[in-house]
């Protein structure tokens, strides 16, 4: 039992600060004008050094050991570059282009596009739950793009755009380490495929011109790249080792209500409650997902 709180605690609190971090991310790009390419390349290198720097410490040269399997080196580039990269990136875009909980509630359509991935590799039709979940998440992303009205958009094109990619992004991001994971400690994993995926930002990162930045931007910075990129992605997978996925899953929903909650009452993000109608059918399919 006391293993098991442990593990609510644990997943609960890695969703707050995931949505969290989505505010705080609005926050410096509306704000404080940082741009989101080099945002994305400091979340995913300082990020990935501080879990490998974490593994190292205990493991020692086992850090190395997945450059010593090539086929696992193709994996892990796949992955990085795949899936690591994309997600972090489309949803910084989602939220520069239009907030937080929008954005966030869009990446929750990675279970629809997992469930339509399954049903083509494996030929054959989603289960009846899967298909109440794929009208219920079109229901819902209709409201809250459109406010529900047929004949206008809620959101900026590019919001829509870049949302809808991060849903795309947040399943195969999902689905590509799973052969990794199963091998490797998930720091190491992690730690290496966000190191590669920020080399692609070296440019940006040597180039950008910033605005000035002053103790609120970089304290909101390092509470993105600790609390809610390396700290939260560890809660949850530690919540896993008490938890069943199907509860950590439900459990998630923390992350999209955290993002709504603090963007309102923060930074005065309005939200309508045809908006708000459709976020809760999205999160609803998470839910449903987790009833079998």
């Amino acid at each position: 039992m006391a293993s098991r709180r442990l593990g609510l605690i644990e997943v609960i609190s890695g969703g707050i600060l995931w949505g969290a971090s989505g505010t705080v991310a609005q926050a410096v790009f509306s704000r404080y004008q940082v741009p989101t390419l080099w945002l994305t390349g400091v979340r995913l290198s300082l990020a990935g050094l501080l879990l490998l720097s974490w593994f190292a410490l205990s493991q020692g040269k086992a850090v190395w050991a997945i450059w010593r399997r090539p086929k696992m080196i193709g994996q892990l580039l796949l992955f990085s570059l795949l899936g690591m990269v994309p997600s972090q990136l489309t949803y910084f875009l989602a939220i520069a282009y239009g907030n937080a909980p929008t954005a966030t509630v869009l990446q929750f359509l990675g279970p629809l596009f997992i469930i339509i991935y399954l049903a083509v590799v494996r030929r054959q039709w989603p289960r009846r739950i899967d298909l109440i979940s794929i009208v219920i998440a079109l229901f819902g992303t209709f409201f809250l793009v459109t406010n529900g009205h047929l004949t206008q958009l809620a959101l900026a094109p590019l919001a829509l755009f870049w949302g809808l990619l991060a849903g795309v992004s947040s399943a195969t991001y999902t689905l590509l380490p799973r052969k990794l994971l199963a091998t490797y400690d998930a720091r190491l994993v992690v730690g290496w495929a966000m190191l590669l995926g920020s080399l692609p930002f070296g440019g940006v990162l040597a180039t950008t011109h910033l605005p000035q930045l002053n103790a609120t931007v970089v304290g909101g910075i390092a509470f993105i790249v600790i609390g809610g990129t390396m700290l939260a992605y560890l809660l949850y997978l530690k919540s896993l080792e008490s938890l069943a996925p199907s509860t950590t899953g439900m459990l998630s929903a923390f992350e999209p209500l955290t993002a709504t909650v603090l963007a309102v009452a923060v930074l005065g993000t309005p939200m309508t409650g045809a908006e708000l109608f459709g976020g809760a059918c999205i999160i609803a399919t998470t839910l449903l997902q987790a009833l079998p």
